[in-house]
Parts: C-alpha cells; structure tokens; sequence
C-alpha cells in the first residue's frame, strides 16, 4: 500500500484521481478549500484511506504544515499529484483585468512550488514521484487566456527544473497536458462543443497512476500530453 497527496482532489481531474489511486488500494491525502466539495469526495471513499484538511496549497507556511501532516495521517509519501489549479480566460491581455493574471499565476504556478518546497524534503531518499498538470494549450495557443497559458507554461518550465535538481534524490517529476477535460463543468460552459473530443478525467487519472508507480521508474522530466480524444478547443 502506498501513499500520495492530491492537490486539487475536489475538482473534477482531482476526484477521478482520488478514486483511482483508492481503488487500487493507495492511501490518499488531500488538502481542500470547499467543505461541500470535500464532503461528498469523503462520503463515496471506501474504508480509511482518504485523509484531508482545509488548506491553502499556495501559501508557503500551509503547504509545510500539510505536508507534516499527511506524513503522520497516511504514512511516509510515495509520491504527489499537483492537481490543483483553475482557469480565467476574459480576453486579449490588455483589456483582461490584471486580477486575472495574478489569479492564474498563484493558483496554477505558486500552488506548485509551494507544495514542491514542502514535498522535497519529505520524499528525498528513496524511489518517489510527482506529477504536475499543464495544459495542450501551451502548445497550441491560447488567445484570450494569456495568464492560464503563461501559468501552466512555467509549470512546465519548473517541473523540468525539478526533475533535473531532484534525480540525485530519487524523486521523479513528470507533467501530463490535457486538453479539454471531460468534466460537467467544462460541459456546462461549453454546451454546444463536441464533448466526444474531450478526454474522461478517468483516463487521465490512469496515465498519472502509471506515473506514479514504479513501473514508470525510467521516466523522469517528461511532459505527457492526455489528449487522445481530439485537438484542444
């Protein structure tokens, strides 16, 4: 049995991972911001293995003391899924409201270096992994979205850095890229889209579940794109 924090277990990539990494026996830790949200994840978990407390991911001083926590809820950590994150997209970069920008940049970049800060310490020395979230659009585009795509682009950008400074310490780090998350959120505000192209949270939450385990142990430093179903919208 191994155990694993998810940032972002709430949400809808998060949920699916909570589950898959429960149904295969793992323990799981997870930090949250919403009661309700929590609530219904604690509820459908089975038996004892899913652990949480409310916390803010992007502050240093929350991150570490998570981290210690989860240490002693669920046992020494195999490993994290950084899946916390959001997207703001209102327009063209000079007329979006700088609110946005800093939005994005502290819920999808500082989130992760936060946690990393906290996680390193904890998961140096023996075989471990880490998998953060990018987005296809760093590679495709994204007009009208600039801080979700420069946010995402130096997760990207820090994960390589990661894996690079931690390969001594036997931490593995690795980055999948969605497309178009098949979640009822994405359908809600996309009603009219092709919702055949997007990809199921479940089969996501797959690919990181390899990610994470040993038998990935060669890879290290790769970005992982998860859009199998059809092109980003």
């Amino acid at each position: 049995m191994s155990a694993y924090l998810v940032t972002g277990g709430t949400g809808g990539l998060g949920r699916a991972v909570v589950r898959h990494l429960l149904a295969r026996g793992d323990k799981v830790a997870v930090p949250y911001r919403d009661e309700k949200a929590w609530a219904a994840l604690r509820a459908a978990a089975p038996g004892d293995r899913l652990w949480g407390r409310r916390a803010d991911v992007a502050d240093l001083e929350e991150a570490r003391q998570f981290v210690e926590e989860a240490h002693a809820a669920v046992g020494p950590l195999d490993g994290a899924v950084l899946a916390a994150g959001a997207w703001l997209g209102s327009g063209p970069l000079h007329e979006a409201p700088p609110s946005e920008w800093d939005a994005m940049l502290r819920t999808n970049l500082q989130s992760v270096y936060a946690m990393c800060r906290a996680l390193v310490p904890r998961l140096s020395g023996r075989p471990t992994s880490v998998v953060t979230i990018g987005s296809r659009l760093v590679a495709t585009g994204g007009a009208g979205a600039a801080g979700y795509v420069v946010s995402k682009a130096a997760v990207l950008a820090l994960t390589r850095v990661l894996a690079l400074e931690n390969r001594e310490r036997g931490i593995r780090f690795n980055l999948v890229s969605p497309g178009t998350i098949d979640t009822s959120a994405n359908r809600d505000a996309m009603p009219k889209a092709d919702h055949s192209k997007w990809t199921p949270p479940e089969e996501i939450a797959a690919v990181i579940g390899f990610l994470l385990s040993p038998a990935s142990a060669p890879t290290s430093g790769a970005e992982i794109p998860v859009d199998g179903r059809g092109p980003s919208i």
